[in-house]
């Protein structure tokens, strides 16, 4: 089983003819991903051919749904245009939306988010990976052939280390991962992937990376320790960072003490999640704890 993203998924690509869109829309499809069309008004009622696979161009993700059934949009539109873009795909209720898109201004990213709240959008990202179930379906830029499918669910704010963890780990092989992004307003978090992973019953055991800055770690410890009965293991980004200053994502801003690598370690150690100090010693830590399930 896979974490809302499955064989069944059908994708529609927002801005599938730009560079980017159309780069990433052939590597989907390459990864058996079920690409179904894609979303430009200017260029409605095209064919695009993918190395033989021909897909539609349509005017609105609206209609995209309607003719296609689509349920999954990969956003890859420039940030001047995507919040316009992912209100487009909110307000056609597609199931899922997965934002790409680095360098969306934080006001617009909250305003996408807002719009989204009380519907039946789920956002993932933005400035984002996106989300891969290994060997079924693969919305977004994370590389197909690093992993296998498995039962381990991960979780994280950064891409590489995504890439980096899927790779270590890829002799056991992975459910789902999602890479939710580290900008200071996202659509899911790690709670919402941590309790979509306890639910999941061919998931048996999670790894979520987290990084310095901000309280998303902190608060997906309280999650832990009160709702997540299967075994995590996590890692913290930053453990070198030289204090007092600001690394990485925009959302990697510490305060004091507050949002510190120790600080999170601490937090997670107390909700019984172990955290490793480098990714392949967190890598080493699932590997040992699979193996005792």
């Amino acid at each position: 089983m896979a974490v809302w993203l499955t064989e069944s998924s059908k994708v529609i690509v927002q801005g599938m003819t730009g560079a980017e869109g159309s780069k990433h829309t052939r590597r989907m499809l390459a990864a058996g991903t079920n690409v179904v069309g894609g979303v430009n008004p200017r260029k409605a009622g095209q064919q695009v051919d993918f190395d033989g696979t021909k897909l539609p161009v349509f005017a609105s993700v609206a209609e995209a749904i309607d003719q296609t059934g689509a349920d999954t949009s990969v956003i890859f539109v420039p940030p001047a245009g995507t919040k316009s873009a992912a209100i487009e795909a909110i307000d056609a209720q597609i199931p899922l939306a997965v934002v790409i898109t680095e360098g969306v201004p934080v006001h617009d990213t909250a305003a996408f988010w807002a719009h989204a709240q009380g519907g039946k959008t789920r956002i993932i990202g933005p400035n984002c990976p996106g989300i891969a179930s290994p060997g079924k379906s693969n919305a977004g830029i994370i590389p197909a052939d690093i992993t296998g499918p498995g039962k381990i669910g991960l979780v994280s704010k950064s891409g590489t280390l995504t890439y980096q963890m899927m790779y270590e780990l890829r002799d056991i092989g992975f459910s789902t991962c999602i890479g939710i992004g580290g900008d200071p307003v996202i659509g899911t978090t790690h709670i919402d992937a941590l309790a979509a992973f306890e639910a999941d019953p061919e998931t048996a055991a999670i790894v979520m990376i987290g990084e310095i800055g901000g309280d998303a770690e902190e608060r997906a410890a309280d999650f832990i320790r009160a709702s997540v009965r299967k075994p995590v293991v996590g890692y913290i980004a930053g453990f070198t960072a030289p204090p007092g200053k600001t690394m990485g994502h925009a959302g990697a801003i510490i305060s004091g003490s507050a949002g510190t690598a120790d600080a999170k370690k601490a937090a997670l150690e107390a909700a019984g999640v172990r955290v490793g100090k480098t990714p392949t010693e967190t890598a080493n830590l699932m590997r040992d704890l699979v193996n005792s399930l």
